[in-house]
């Protein structure tokens, strides 16, 4: 429980931010209105970590989950 706990919150933060430059970063928009969009979008995907920290079967499948959304989004930012 305490793993799920930690994937839900600091570490589903931390990917709703690294998403959130990601999306900033690319949206076709002008820099105000995709850095505002972004920001909107961040806590969708802070909700959608958090509950896929408590409904993922295994913590194998959690923490992979969670490694390939990072991955993703951290290739997306530094791009």
């Amino acid at each position: 429980m305490g793993l799920r706990a930690l994937a839900a919150l600091p570490v589903g933060y931390a990917l709703a931010a690294l998403a959130t430059a990601a999306l900033a970063r690319h949206l076709p928009l002008d820099a105000d209105q995709a850095v505002l969009a972004a920001t909107m979008a961040s806590f969708a995907i802070f909700a959608a970590v958090a509950i896929w920290a408590f409904a993922a079967r295994g913590q194998r499948r959690l923490w992979a989950g969670i490694g390939l959304a990072a991955a993703g989004a951290g290739l997306l930012a530094i791009l």
